[in-house]
């Protein structure tokens, strides 16, 4: 009990247990915010987050097994999700895959104007990180980036579309390269969220 990150006199000692709280009262701020969006439009977060997913990722990625591991629950808390959101005529099932029984989704017209009512959660938050300057966020984002991918390696972040996780990332001489792009990558051009992402074989 004593070694607890949430225990003020381990922080007071151990400047990770402190990063880790305060990581924990940020992710706190999120979803206030989150949950402030779905009171207003008469959803709940996840839908929230599922919309705004589908609107800015591609196709093959929008469906249930996919939308399960990108927010970390069960295939049924999906499939609930989706159907309440189309009941409500927020989103359209394309069934036009190989496999009968599975379906891609995409916005409708009214989803898409639900996406541009509550995309924007997350400005309150942004607009205290752009207060930083450019080396602050150049630092915060470099450390949060290989944590992500750390994560990721340790199995308790399912998903990530990061450039260290992605086959065509390569180290060369200390520097950050991709090879579908063919050129160096800075600190700053690292991606958390890439569109070409492809998962580097196990090695």
């Amino acid at each position: 009990m004593k070694e607890s990150t949430f225990n003020p006199a381990q922080q007071e000692k151990d400047i990770s247990s402190k990063i880790v709280a305060g990581m924990e009262r940020i992710s706190e701020v999120f979803k206030i915010l989150l949950w402030e969006k779905a009171k207003l439009v008469g959803l709940s977060p996840i839908q929230i987050q599922i919309l705004i997913f589908i609107a800015f990722h591609k196709q093959s990625l929008c469906n249930v097994s996919h939308l399960a591991k990108e927010f970390n629950v069960t295939k049924p808390t999906v499939s609930d999700a989706i159907r309440v959101l189309d009941k409500k005529g927020l989103i359209l099932k394309d069934f036009s895959s190989s496999d009968s029984r599975s379906y891609s989704i995409t916005l409708s017209e009214l989803g898409t104007g639900i996406v541009s009512e509550t995309y924007n959660f997350s400005y309150p938050l942004k607009k205290q990180i752009d207060g930083f300057s450019p080396s602050e966020l150049e630092s915060l984002f470099g450390t949060l980036s290989q944590l992500i991918y750390k994560l990721n390696r340790n199995g308790i972040l399912t998903v990530q579309r990061t450039c260290y996780g992605c086959k065509f990332y390569e180290k060369d001489n200390e520097n950050d390269y991709c090879s579908l792009l063919q050129k160096e990558l800075s600190n700053q051009e690292i991606r958390l969220d890439c569109p070409e992402y492809e998962e580097k074989a196990s090695s």
